[in-house]
């Protein structure tokens, strides 16, 4: 007995094709939004920085209540101070972002200059190293990291004041642009033939 084409794989993949290609119009305008967006924090990076740092601020007090809550729950077992722990560095980090955002970005900036700088220099090293295929494209990744992390050093604590907001509206930027590129390509694909 053969299953019908929609119960196989390649059928439920046909029919969420053709689910996409009828609403292709709504991944597009998704993606021209969060182009336009992006494009805003790129160009006001100070606003993009101080609305990212705000926005992890409330994330990290929402995951706190919540750490507070599962210790309340499971204050029986063995892991309660634990939870309680990490509740209150969550809620005091959120805090802190929330209250002095200027500095907060400061500090995540430092953070970002750290972690470009030392895994740009892990990169570099490994690749030159090892010499695995295609070690020139970590090579490469590895210079723009450390390029990167000390360019955003060397104006610390001044970069603070855009380089997240920058990032972020870059990383939005190619987000939506992949989303209309993806939108474009289902309008434009084929409609699967029946068997």
């Amino acid at each position: 007995m053969s299953l019908p084409l929609s119960a196989s794989p390649v059928g439920a993949i046909a029919d969420e094709l053709a689910n996409m290609r009828r609403h292709w119009w709504i991944l597009f305008i998704l993606g021209l939004a969060t182009v336009i967006i992006g494009m805003v924090a790129i160009s006001s990076g100070f606003i993009a920085t101080l609305a990212s740092v705000l926005f992890f601020g409330v994330l990290l007090i929402v995951a706190g209540v919540t750490e507070v809550i599962h210790a309340v729950m499971v204050r029986n077992w063995r892991g309660f101070a634990l939870h309680l722990l990490s509740a209150a560095l969550y809620l005091l980090a959120g805090l802190f972002m929330i209250e002095d955002p200027v500095r907060a970005a400061a500090v995540l900036t430092l953070l970002l200059s750290t972690c470009f700088f030392v895994g740009g220099m892990l990169r570099t090293i490994f690749s030159l190293a090892i010499r695995f295929p295609s070690w020139g494209w970590v090579l490469l990744n590895g210079v723009v990291d450390l390029i990167l992390g000390i360019l955003i050093w060397r104006e610390w604590p001044e970069s603070s004041l855009w380089v997240i907001g920058l990032f972020v509206g870059i990383d939005l930027l190619f987000h939506g642009w992949s989303w209309m590129m993806l939108a474009l390509m289902v309008r434009n694909c084929p409609a699967p033939q029946p068997r």
